[in-house]
């Protein structure tokens, strides 16, 4: 079992920067690959970006490339999404999530923090 906390969120202005993280509780956080979700309201969940359980590979969504960086820190059980030149449109709620493999499909992850509001204004 792995619970995850999601901090960091807020309200920013357009072009600044925020950095959210993620804690994990347990021994095992080492062994899940990450995942960083985003849900705009009225709309359906998507991916932001991924890392493996080493943090040797990461993946991201086209929209956040150049902008998001996602990283890990296995010592601190935590993953952090740096976010930079945030835009209107990456207002969300972000979700970090826990699974096996590093993917966009969210069905694969086992485990889901409750999300921390991202607030990006014109």
């Amino acid at each position: 079992q792995v619970q995850l906390a999601e901090s960091g969120g807020g309200l920013v202005q357009a072009g600044g920067s925020l950095r959210l993280s993620c804690a994990a509780s347990g021994r095992t956080f080492s062994r899940y690959s990450m995942g960083w979700f985003r849900q705009a309201t009225g709309k359906e969940r998507e991916f932001v970006a991924a890392i493996t359980s080493s943090g040797g590979s990461t993946s991201y969504t086209d929209s956040v490339k150049g902008r998001f960086t996602i990283s890990r820190d296995n010592a601190k059980n935590t993953v952090y999404l740096q976010m930079n030149s945030l835009k209107p449109e990456d207002t969300a709620v972000y979700y970090c999530a826990a699974g096996s493999i590093a993917t966009l499909r969210e069905g694969v992850y086992d485990y889901w923090g409750q999300g921390t509001q991202v607030t990006v204004s014109a």
